[in-house]
């Protein structure tokens, strides 16, 4: 939006405690991701001047929420000081309806206060299925209540293809997700190395390509569905926390977030999927598919399975799991990867696939 004379004449009066005498706004040129406004303005019988630029959400360019364009300027305004024969920026700007344009600049840290919940995490759940055979009720009304819940947030669809490509791209290529995640294994974290990570990269690349024409599929999501963010307070009653990576997404990412640990939990203790988890991971897809009628889903979840993958393979986030362990998720990764659809019944088959596959880089 442009910034108008009132907005920044209520803005210069809250920061600098006056207004100015004149205060005139030009429109300059529109590059590629947004456009400048020159400001020209009188305070203390002093003409000045100021450039105003600002980024343009509706072409992707990875600036499609508020939070991102912030991100930019915030970066601007603590870099462009030091570098020599740089332009000088003086402040950040934000605008709210109900309050007008006022500054965020001056921050070193930020922090986001909310509210407390209440609940036990939904990993009880998963550590309690080890000594089972088969699901228990309240298990099966736990996971009937997650999977109500999920078929109904994915309903609600949006029609931007860009923000598609930016969730398959990020995926991918983000820092919190598949390739950032693999920069944190160092040396190869003793059960893989280089050449494997590159090969799962390259693969999840090639499944950008195919699922990019899947734009339709763009469904509000929660972002980051794992079990330490569903707190339970009931048998079908929830709360959750850390919502991520903005409000649409693809549906593949939420239920591999809580799936893939079926799969995890189950191989430290069974060294296969088998008992409680293996039932789990059917049930949880079929009432998902029967609920949402995304009969595609299983067609698009394998490069969401291999971040997740490279999520519970981490020895920064689980470090008590044994290489053997790491070596047969990575394992899983693989088949599903190499899989033109994922069948819920076959993960055994999958992890042992895998691991032949391994071969060639272990």
């Amino acid at each position: 939006m442009k910034p108008t004379v009132k907005l920044l004449t209520e803005y210069f009066v809250r920061t600098h405690g006056a207004e100015p005498e004149s205060i005139e706004v030009h429109t300059l040129g529109r590059g590629s991701h947004g456009q400048g406004f020159r400001v020209s303005f009188v305070s203390g019988g002093r003409p000045m001047r100021l450039i105003v630029k600002t980024l343009d959400g509706r072409i992707g360019l990875g600036h499609d929420h508020p939070s991102d364009r912030a991100a930019v300027f915030l970066l601007a305004r603590e870099n462009y000081g030091r570098l020599p024969r740089h332009v000088q920026a003086s402040d950040v700007l934000a605008f709210d309806p109900g309050r007008g344009i006022f500054s965020i600049d001056g921050g070193r840290e930020y922090y986001l206060v909310m509210e407390e919940a209440a609940g036990e995490s939904y990993f009880g759940d998963l550590e309690a299925m080890a000594g089972r055979e088969r699901l228990s009720g309240r298990d099966r009304r736990r996971i009937k209540a997650l999977v109500s819940y999920l078929a109904g947030i994915h309903k609600k669809k949006k029609g931007s293809p860009g923000l598609y490509y930016r969730k398959l791209r990020d995926t991918i290529g983000h820092g919190e997700c598949l390739m950032g995640v693999f920069d944190t294994y160092v040396d190869g974290a003793g059960f893989t190395n280089l050449a494997e990570m590159a090969d799962i990269e390259k693969s999840c690349v090639d499944w950008r390509a195919r699922l990019k024409p899947l734009a339709h599929r763009l469904s509000v999501v929660h972002g980051d569905f794992h079990p330490g963010n569903i707190l339970f307070d009931g048998p079908g009653s929830f709360t959750l926390l850390d919502r991520s990576r903005g409000e649409f997404g693809e549906p593949a990412d939420d239920l591999t977030a809580l799936t893939v640990n079926y799969v995890f939990h189950s191989l430290m203790r069974h060294g296969k999927i088998a008992g409680a988890y293996d039932e789990a991971m059917r049930l949880f897809f079929e009432k998902y598919i029967a609920r949402s009628g995304d009969y595609d889903i299983t067609g698009v979840v394998a490069p969401f399975f291999a971040f997740r993958g490279a999520v519970v393979a981490n020895p920064m986030f689980y470090p008590g799991v044994t290489p053997e362990t790491r070596a047969k998720i990575f394992g899983f990764v693989h088949g599903v990867l190499g899989s033109d659809r994922f069948e819920p019944s076959e993960v055994n088959g999958y992890i042992e696939a895998g691991l032949k596959y391994r071969e060639r880089f272990i």
